[in-house]
């Protein structure tokens, strides 16, 4: 008999490859069904940094936060559906002092998630997320750096997933991700990306992998278009009842279109972990090491002109916990850093070589919330940005305390 676990493992067959969504991503073994909620709150944000800049004074100022959030999620012996949105709106009080800056910034966040077993052996899945907004959550995976415009950001996974025996399963989807900004030239995105993975359970707790993807991005204006095949193994492995480990490793080939564009091959790795410790403190973190395709067009100094750089290496690593100290107070921290090398550099106008510039981002934040009562809960947060940067323009430091109140019902 299969133990519950195993049942699990093989359940996330369908989802596990995904690349869309946050890189924090483990599927669960199983969703309860919940009612429609609504959440009603607002932010009050201490900024002491709003234009990073390495030229002129840093903006110091106030902004309020609201927002309206509802999820539904609904679990049937066949399908599991769930959909999140927020809506809402940043607005500044002090006028900000970058040429061209706005006070009032949108936002926006929807999330969709379909998974339906056909049968059995068959099933589908469906991962689906699209953001509006002005400040990067760096767990995404494209954001190396403070974005200086509103964004918009889509991807989609879909994939089937058939076990082939009780051991032996494969998974077959494709993705799509749209990066477009409003006001920040050469950096918008356009990816798709087809997959197959190979799925052998070796024992009820251990699944080894092997995948194949392939990638095609399409760069505005003066960046580049380039392909990307990932050739990966991996494994699944339960380590406890309550600690699961996925990770992929092997060679990525970036192929860069255009006169003298460069092939690189460099290694490729991508890990995640998801354990409860015990009944009040969740782990979870990721790794991800690659030649990325955002953000490869840079300008200004120390570069004689705008650059395209073929190899845009990239160490991406995250944590965070979270421990429920009682039954209405609940702490949480989490750091995320971002290790750039921007390598195989030429000016766009001539295409002379550039030399190798680097840059290590550090976010930090660690918080509180208390339940006042059933529908009402307040939070605290700091939140400190650190960017060291070879680009004169994108170091910088950055403190943000946000106080927050919500109702949901």
């Amino acid at each position: 008999m299969k133990s519950v676990f195993y049942s699990g493992l093989v359940a996330c067959a369908t989802i596990a490859v995904s690349q869309a969504g946050s890189l924090y991503y483990i599927p669960n073994q199983t969703e309860d069904s919940l009612p429609i909620e609504w959440t009603l709150g607002t932010d009050v944000i201490y900024d002491d940094n709003t234009t990073p800049t390495a030229v002129g004074p840093d903006d110091e100022t106030f902004a309020i936060n609201p927002y309206l959030q509802t999820s539904i999620t609904r679990n049937t012996p066949q399908t599991v559906w769930d959909v999140m949105a927020k809506i809402g709106v940043i607005y500044y009080l002090d006028e900000i002092q970058a040429a061209g800056a706005d006070d009032t910034y949108g936002q926006f966040r929807l999330n969709a998630n379909l998974q339906h077993n056909f049968s059995e052996r068959l099933s589908f899945a469906s991962r689906n997320f699209a953001s509006y907004e002005l400040e990067p959550d760096y767990a995404y995976g494209f954001a190396t750096n403070r974005q200086s415009s509103e964004f918009l950001y889509m991807s989609t996974d879909n994939s089937i997933s058939y076990s082939w025996t009780d051991r032996f399963a494969t998974t077959t989807g494709f993705s799509i991700n749209s990066l477009d900004y409003d006001n920040v030239p050469n950096a918008d995105r356009f990816t798709i990306t087809g997959y197959n993975q190979f799925r052998y359970a070796l024992s009820p707790q251990t699944i080894l992998t092997s995948s194949y993807r392939y990638s095609q991005t399409e760069g505005s204006e003066d960046a580049r278009d380039s392909t990307d095949q990932f050739f990966l193994v991996g494994f699944e492995q339960g380590i406890s009842e309550n600690t699961i480990l996925t990770t992929s490793f092997g060679a990525q080939l970036r192929d860069v279109d255009g006169v003298n564009g460069e092939s690189t091959t460099s290694p490729y790795l991508e890990a995640n972990l998801r354990t409860l410790v015990n009944e009040q403190l969740t782990v979870t973190a990721f790794a991800r090491y690659g030649m990325e395709a955002n953000d490869t067009l840079q300008t200004g100094a120390p570069l004689a002109g705008p650059t395209e750089f073929d190899s845009r290496l990239t160490l991406r690593v995250g944590s965070r916990a979270e421990y429920q100290v009682s039954e209405f107070l609940n702490v949480y921290g989490g750091v995320d850093v971002i290790k750039t090398s921007y390598e195989e550099g030429r000016l766009v106008t001539g295409g002379a070589a550039v030399a190798d510039q680097d840059e290590t981002l550090m976010n930090a934040y660690v918080g509180a919330s208390v339940r006042f009562t059933d529908y009402l809960t307040g939070s605290l947060t700091y939140n400190f940005t650190d960017a060291d940067s070879d680009f004169d323009a994108r170091s910088y430091d950055r403190n943000r305390i946000t106080v927050g109140v919500e109702a949901t019902f």
